[in-house]
């Protein structure tokens, strides 16, 4: 017997960090920031959606908004139509920082119309896999959906059987700390600055860098540093961005400090870690390292400590 579906659902999507450094269009850690989106079927056509929070006054409030979009595209992929939908967007994470909000957008509306739709993976919650198969295709690039998905670091790819990823837990002696400006930038300017070639020697240096990268957050918080240096996106990037990568330097060759672009930016992300011992993100060194970083920003940014999101996208029990 088919259970009935849910008369509203919640979606909680978290706040993403990708490409860390070297790992362009590949690597993401999701953080503990998070957009909330409530949805609930009508009985016509209509779409009402109400935002708060980051982008409200900006965004449209109709079948253009990006998370009915995507739930529009999910229930296209069952052959259904999409109902008329109640919509209420609660926005915590900045809009064209460089932290993910348009994959949450649509990792969001992805997983609500999965949940309307009484679509479950093994355990009873999301159907990942599902998500983010539909969730990459909508967005193009996987390295912001995977961790918004799936949580924690992820490596995402694409074979000849579709997109692909990778979850691994980072190692918990590490503390990421976002430098989030006033100043916004959008990823297609950001995107448009990168050339068409790169060398093979820079090619290959990030293809260490990124391998490099992996077991720096999943045991090897030591090497961050060395790990997060990027030859292929962040320095084209600088006409864009001139106070980032400026903040970027003076974080690493003053204090030496993994700093990298968040993103396309313009946040800057920096791997705060614990060098020896089992202490975790609350220890004295972490602090110190916050307080280097606030500092050195001053007033123009806005210093978040923000622990890792293990879990990625979170639909709670749907209202019946």
């Amino acid at each position: 017997m088919t259970p009935p579906r849910p008369a509203r659902v919640t979606v909680h999507a978290p706040a993403t960090s990708a490409n860390l450094g070297p790992g362009f269009d590949a690597l993401g850690l999701a953080v503990q920031l998070y957009n909330r989106f409530d949805a609930a079927p009508r009985d016509d056509d209509r779409i009402n959606v109400e935002v708060t929070g980051e982008g409200a006054g900006e965004v449209p409030l109709d079948e253009r908004h990006l998370v009915v979009r995507a739930m529009r595209e999910t229930f296209d992929r069952v052959g259904e139509k999409l109902p008329g939908i109640d919509l209420t967007c609660v926005n915590n994470v900045p809009h064209a920082r460089g932290l993910g909000s348009s994959s949450s957008a649509i990792v969001g509306g992805v997983a609500a119309a999965a949940a309307l739709l009484g679509r479950t993976g093994p355990d009873g919650g999301p159907d990942r896999d599902w998500i983010y198969r539909i969730a990459a295709d909508i967005e193009g690039h996987p390295d912001n959906v995977a961790p918004c998905v799936y949580g924690g670091y992820t490596v995402a790819y694409r074979d000849a059987e579709g997109w692909g990823a990778v979850s691994l837990a980072p190692d918990a002696r590490i503390l990421p700390v976002l430098c989030v400006p006033s100043w916004r930038l959008s990823t297609e300017r950001a995107r448009g600055l990168l050339p068409e070639r790169v060398t093979h020697a820079d090619a290959s240096f990030n293809a260490g860098r990124s391998a490099l990268m992996t077991a720096a957050v999943c045991g090897h918080p030591e090497v961050l540093y060395a790990a997060t240096e990027d030859r292929l996106h962040e320095s084209y990037r600088e006409p864009a961005m001139p106070r980032t990568l400026e903040l970027i330097r003076d974080l690493r060759e003053r204090d030496g400090l993994p700093a990298v672009v968040s993103g396309a930016g313009p946040t800057v992300l920096v791997l705060c870690a614990v060098s020896e011992g089992e202490a975790g993100a609350d220890s004295p060194e972490i602090a110190h390292q916050i307080d280097l970083i606030a500092r050195r920003a001053g007033n123009d940014w806005d210093i978040r400590p923000l622990r890792v999101e293990p879990a990625g996208v979170r639909t709670p029990s749907p209202h019946p």
